[in-house]
This record gives C-alpha cells, structure tokens and sequence, in this order.
C-alpha cells in the first residue's frame, strides 16, 4: 500500500494532514520564512534560500518576497524568469515555469483541488495536477491559474485572469474564465 506522500506525488487523492507531509510543510514554511524575512540588498543569500527550497531555480532569475509554498521542491522556474511579490505556487503537484517567464505581482498557481462529494471533503481528501508555463509567458498581476492548466509558450495572460483551461502558445488571453482575444503580435 501507498503512502499518503506517494500517492499525493502521483496525484491519487491523499490527505495533507499526514505526518510525513506535515514534515515537509514545516521545512517549506521555515524556509520561505527566511526568504521573505531576509535583507533584501542580500542577493547572495535570497539566491542561495531559492536553491535550497525549490526544484529547480534557473541562471539570472529573481523573485522578489514574498513567496508562499506548499512544498517548494515541487516548483521549478526556468532561466532569465521574474516572478514579482506575492507569488502563491501551491505545489502539490509540479508547477513548472518556463524561461523568460514574467510573473506579475499577487499571482496563484494552484495545483490542488478538491472532491465536490461532500463525504471526501469532510474527510479531508484531496488531490493534485500540474501546471506549466511555456517560456516567455507574461502572466498579469492576480492571475490565478487553476489545476492541470498548461499555458503555452509567448502566451500573455491580462491582470485579474481565471485560468480554467489551457491556453495555446502565441495568444492573449483575458477574463474568468480566461479566453483568447487575440494572438501575439510578432
């Protein structure tokens, strides 16, 4: 039989009150603690916290505090990225952001959802699906993507958009839900 953490990791329902994942809950709080708590003049050390919290923090990228997690090894942000204040990146499920990705400030990636049956919640299951952000996406300030969504790449996202469902490369996207306006401009 699975444990709460691997079936939480292969995105079977699981729930969060698991001990070993309460683990891992504390050790992303603790560090994102010291990233939203550090000197901000303190690139060296911000960079070196980023490293040790996420799955993988590209060359030349910054984000700027503060950053809010679930897990942090589950996020990975890509190369020359720039993730504004008050990223959300709930990641129970891999959250991946792109190269040359813009993230405006108070952005939510929400990988998990939720049961609709009322017995499950009441129980405390839940579940997770990944998200992806294509290379040099610009997502607006209080974009909210929901689970599984990919956003494809040179995609722009406007200010306040509900992504319920993936969106092609090459498009403007606005709205809740979001929908495509138009394609990018070369």
């Amino acid at each position: 039989m699975s444990t709460m953490r691997e079936r939480m990791l292969t995105g079977e329902l699981y729930q969060a009150d698991d001990p070993a994942i309460g683990a891992e809950l504390d050790r992303a709080a603790a560090l994102s603690h010291r990233l939203n708590t550090a000197d901000p003049s303190d690139h060296a050390l911000r960079r070196e916290l980023l490293l040790e919290l996420l799955g993988g923090f590209g060359e030349d990228s910054e984000i700027r505090p503060p950053l809010r997690c679930d897990y942090g090894y589950q996020t990975f942000v890509g190369a020359r990225t720039f993730i504004n204040f008050g990223l959300v990146s709930l990641d129970v499920a891999r959250v991946t952001i792109g190269d040359d990705v813009q993230i405006g400030p108070n952005v939510q990636l929400l990988t998990p959802w939720h049961p609709v049956a009322a017995g499950p919640r009441r129980d405390k299951w839940e579940a997770a699906s990944p998200i992806t952000i294509g290379d040099n996406v610009w997502l607006g300030g209080g974009v909210i993507v929901l689970p599984g969504v990919t956003i494809g790449d040179n995609t722009v996202v406007g200010a306040g958009a509900v992504v319920t469902k993936d969106l092609p490369p090459n498009v403007v996207a606005v709205g809740n839900p979001a929908r495509v306006i138009r394609q990018v401009e070369p």
